[in-house]
């Protein structure tokens, strides 16, 4: 996973590295960027730390995959995160992206995570890639209608009620190019 780079128009998917703790930091301090993150984001450097060095790169080591840093080409700096990530507890790879403010509504997201579906429906072979969102979260929720995601279930999960979306292997070469 080290040397894993994913490619777009406009943006470079690579492995977080240990300089993108504190601009991941300063971006969760957002209550906006943070405000769908189901545990409200994270409140301290240190825990973005253990977050990046240990569960990102541990799902490296362990899986092969994890979330990965996003940046942009023209500029070489981080603007959030997208990727697939294991989760052990429902047994399902779920997608998942969090981007910068400055960087909504410009279509970075989707791009993002096209690059990402892409790596794992091909080189990962998965056969269904879920997203979790919760109900509030309009803007996430239309990111992943626009890559053929459909509602499957709601669900409480940490007190929170969450929406399961989830997209096959086939679906999605029926839905999007």
């Amino acid at each position: 996973m080290e040397n894993q780079l994913l490619e777009t128009e406009r943006l470079i998917l690579r492995p977080f590295m240990e300089e993108d703790i504190e601009p991941t930091y300063q971006m969760n301090l957002d209550p906006e960027v943070s405000k769908y993150t189901g545990d409200g984001g994270v409140v301290d450097r240190a825990e973005i730390e253990r977050r990046i060095t240990e569960d990102v790169m541990g799902d490296y080591r362990k899986h092969g995959f994890g979330r990965l840093a996003v940046t942009l080409k023209t500029e070489n700096i981080l603007i959030g995160f997208c990727g697939l990530k294991y989760l052990d507890d429902l047994d399902v790879v779920d997608l998942g992206y969090r981007l910068n403010r400055n960087y909504w509504g410009q279509g970075f997201a989707t791009e993002a995570a096209k690059v990402c579906l892409d790596f794992g429906f091909k080189k990962l072979n998965l056969s269904q890639i879920i997203g979790l969102v919760l109900p509030e979260n309009i803007a996430s929720i239309r990111v992943l209608d626009k890559l053929g995601f459909r509602f499957e279930k709601e669900f409480e999960q940490d007190d929170l009620l969450v929406r399961q979306y989830a997209l096959s292997n086939l679906a999605r070469d029926e839905s999007i190019d």
